[in-house]
C-alpha cells in the first residue's frame, strides 16, 4: 500500500511544480494564488476529515506548535522559490530545492540512529549528481553575426549580488528543514488518527499568514485579487493537500528508513516532473539532462535497497 502513497506524492507534487509554469504562461499572479491554495487546502482537509478539526484539545497537543511552524515554512518557501526563479533562474531554484534532500537524510541518521549501507550512501551521492544534471540549464542560442552589429547596451548596475547568492541558500535550507520537520513530527508525535488534524493545522497556519499579508497588500498597496488567481488557487490547493497527505502516509508505512524514503520520494519527483515538462511543455532535454534522468533511476534503486 505504501507504494500507492509514494506514487501519489510523486505525481501530485510534480503537478504543483508544473502548475506554476502554467500560471506564468497565463500571467496569473503567484502570491494570491498561493494564498487561495492554502485556504483550499484547509477546506479540502476539513471535508476529508468530516469537520474542521482544530479546537482547544488539538491546540494542546505536542505537535500543534510544530504544525504552526510548518505553515510559516509553507508560505515562506513558496515565495522564496518565486524570487529565486526570477533572480537566479528556474534551474537554480529547482536544484536548490531538490538538493535539500540532504538535510532530512543526514538529520535522520543523527536523530533516529538510522544506519546507511555503502550502497545507500553511494545512491545519495548519485542522487545529488543526478539532480544537478537533470536541472542543468540549456545553453543559450548562439548569436548570428550580421553586417549590422547591434550596439551593446550595458546592463543596469545596482543588482544586489548578495541577494542573488543568498536566495538559493535560503531555499536549500528552508526546503530541507520543512521535509525534516514533517518527517520528525509525524514519526515522534503524530498518531495515525491525528494525521488530518496535523496537516490541516499546518495549512491553516499558512492560510492565516498568507491572508493577512494579502489583505495588507490589497488595502495599502492597492493590489487586486483576480478571479484567475482564485481559480488557480483552487486548482493547486486540492492536489497540494493530497500531496502532503500521501507523503505523510508514505513515511509512516514505508518499510525503508527515513534516510532512504525521503530521497526516493524526491528523486521520483525530479524524474517525473522533468519527463512531463519535456512532453507537455516541449522542453528540450540535452544529453546531460538525459544522463541525469538515467542516474536518478539508479539512485532510487540504490537508496531504496532494490539491489
Amino acid at each position: 500500500m505504501f507504494l500507492y502513497y509514494l506514487l501519489g506524492s510523486i505525481v501530485l507534487t510534480s503537478y504543483l511544480t508544473l502548475s506554476f509554469k502554467v500560471c506564468e504562461k497565463l500571467s496569473i499572479p503567484i502570491f494570491p494564488a498561493i494564498v487561495c491554495n492554502y485556504i483550499t487546502c484547509v477546506i479540502t482537509g476539513s471535508v476529508v476529515n468530516g469537520a474542521f478539526p482544530i479546537n482547544a484539545k488539538v491546540a494542546g497537543l505536542s505537535w500543534f506548535p510544530w504544525a504552526m511552524a510548518m505553515g510559516v515554512l509553507f508560505v515562506s518557501i513558496f515565495n522564496v522559490i518565486g524570487l529565486t526563479a526570477q533572480k537566479n533562474g528556474i534551474a537554480v531554484a529547482s536544484v536548490a530545492a531538490k538538493l535539500s534532500l540532504v538535510i532530512p537524510v543526514v538529520l535522520s541518521v543523527f536523530l533516529y540512529q538510522e544506519s546507511l549501507s555503502f550502497a545507500k550512501q553511494m545512491g545519495i551521492g548519485i542522487a545529488l549528481l543526478a539532480v544537478v544534471l537533470t536541472c542543468w540549464p540549456s545553453r543559450p542560442p548562439k548569436v548570428q553575426k550580421t553586417d549590422n552589429p547591434v550596439k551593446h547596451v550595458p546592463e543596469p548596475k545596482g543588482n544586489n549580488d548578495r541577494a542573488i547568492w543568498v536566495l538559493p541558500v535560503v531555499l536549500f535550507l528552508g526546503s530541507g528543514l520543512l521535509d525534516a520537520l514533517i518527517n520528525h513530527v509525524q514519526q515522534t508525535m503524530v498518531k495515525p488518527a491525528e494525521n488530518n488534524a496535523y496537516l490541516i493545522s499546518g495549512f491553516f497556519s499558512a492560510a492565516v499568514i498568507g491572508t493577512t499579508v494579502l489583505v495588507y497588500q490589497m488595502v495599502f498597496q492597492q493590489k487586486k485579487l483576480s478571479a484567475k488567481a482564485v481559480i488557480a488557487g483552487i486548482a493547486i490547493g486540492i492536489p497540494n493537500y493530497f500531496s502532503i497527505w500521501c507523503l505523510v502516509r508514505f513515511l509512516q508505512q514505508s518499510p525503508w528508513p527515513s534516510a532512504a524514503s525521503i530521497p526516493v520520494n524526491n528523486m521520483g519527483i525530479v524524474l517525473f516532473s522533468t519527463l512531463v515538462a519535456a512532453i507537455v511543455f516541449k522542453e528540450k532535454l540535452q544529453a546531460i539532462n538525459l544522463l541525469g534522468i538515467a542516474l536518478a533511476t539508479v539512485a532510487i534503486a540504490l537508496v531504496a535497497g532494490w539491489f
